[in-house]
């Protein structure tokens, strides 16, 4: 048969029925021992006796002794010598395919415009995010993240309307704010303008406004005067520079999110290319806000 032509399949199933048998035999001598021997040896001086049972004072057995040590040595030599370290990995081999497939893939399509891309963000999006977000992106009625307004001013209004769960590696959540609608929007004109890269606003006459809200509502406490959420060389909020970016949807898909109805898990198993990122950040960022 082909699995025997395969050393390791061998190793496995020649320890498999060794420790089979091993175990019939041992187990087939404690029940006979149970059955037919009798008490030997001496009780532990000022030993506790329970319902007539005690402990003796014999030493270890010899045979307990060889296998505790037997299996040290055995450990030592799977995880420096044996398998898998030193063999064949079926997940080393689908990582490194997957690696030369998305440098094909990269160069095949690095030249696509803007509509190829959304088309493409498009297709990974109904496959890998719509069972969650919905077909349309808006989140099954709130149970999930409305991705219509993600990434753009209305999204940064809901988040200081509901407040956030925030990510896996941040220090904790963003709770609601208590802001009129004006001022959210202030405060969402001023981020995109001047703190995210995307650097524009459809109300720039509302930046001053929602800089000194961004100051005087303590935003500046968890993310920092530039934005960037970090305290002491360690992330502590989201980082508003990458807002609205592909590198911000990048970190998300790595690292997953707190959400309504659940944990969303990273998705870096997944193994997306730059391209496949860039093309559903780029459909993301098409879809239109009911409001417009």
């Amino acid at each position: 048969m082909d699995f025997l032509n395969d050393h390791i399949n061998v190793f496995g199933l020649i320890a498999a029925l060794v420790i089979l048998v091993l175990t019939i035999y041992e187990s087939s001598s404690l029940i006979k021992e149970m059955r037919d021997s009798k008490s030997q040896g001496e009780l532990m001086e000022n030993g506790h006796l329970i319902d007539g049972i005690g402990e003796f004072a014999n030493n270890v057995p010899v045979g307990w002794i060889a296998s505790f040590m037997c299996t040290i040595v055995w450990a030592f030599w799977y995880f420096f010598f044996g398998y898998p370290l030193n063999s064949f990995s079926q997940i080393g081999q689908y990582n490194e395919e997957v690696k030369v497939h998305n440098q094909k893939f990269e160069t095949k399509w690095k030249h696509l415009g803007q509509k190829e891309l959304v088309d493409m963000g498009q297709g990974i999006f109904l496959v890998h995010c719509s069972q969650c977000h919905g077909i349309t992106a808006e989140g099954l009625h709130g149970s999930a993240q409305n991705l219509v307004r993600w990434g753009k001013e209305e999204g940064i209004m809901d988040t200081i309307k509901h407040g956030s769960k925030g990510m896996d590696y941040l220090a904790g959540e963003m709770p609601a704010m208590e802001l009129d609608e004006k001022d959210a929007k202030a405060i969402a004109s001023y981020v995109m303008a001047e703190i995210s890269s995307v650097k524009k606003t459809k109300n720039p006459q509302l930046i001053d406004k929602g800089k000194e809200l961004f100051e005087s509502m303590g935003c500046t406490g968890c993310h920092g005067n530039d934005g960037r959420g970090l305290q002491e060389n360690q992330v502590f909020a989201a980082d508003l520079t990458t807002y609205g970016t592909e590198n911000f949807l990048r970190n998300i898909l790595t690292h997953g999110k707190k959400g309504n109805i659940g944990h969303m898990p990273s998705f870096k198993y997944k193994n997306f290319s730059d391209l496949q990122v860039k093309a559903l950040a780029e459909f993301i960022q098409s879809l239109k806000p009911l409001e417009d």
